[in-house]
């Protein structure tokens, strides 16, 4: 029986995520403390929030055109 790609593509995906927890535990990230101390955490948390606020408006606009495409589409089409 051959595995599915699903599962050869988890197992792929999981096997490379693997390196990243080798850091050991209780050890300070430099970046993220330096980041902290000088306050400039909170321009990278503005940042990133405004980028999903944009990618979730882009989403809900698409899907509210879809919708009204989709509903003309259903209007215009005769009955057969």
């Amino acid at each position: 029986m051959r595995p599915a790609p699903f599962t050869l593509l988890l197992l792929l995906l999981l096997s490379t995520a693997l390196p990243l927890f080798a850091q050991p535990p209780g050890e300070q990230v430099e970046m993220a403390t330096v980041l902290h101390q000088s306050g400039k955490i909170y321009l990278v948390v503005l940042v990133l929030v405004t980028i999903f606020a944009g990618v979730l408006t882009m989403l809900i606009r698409l899907e509210r055109r879809l919708s009204r495409l989709e509903k003309n589409a259903s209007a215009n089409r005769p009955d057969a």
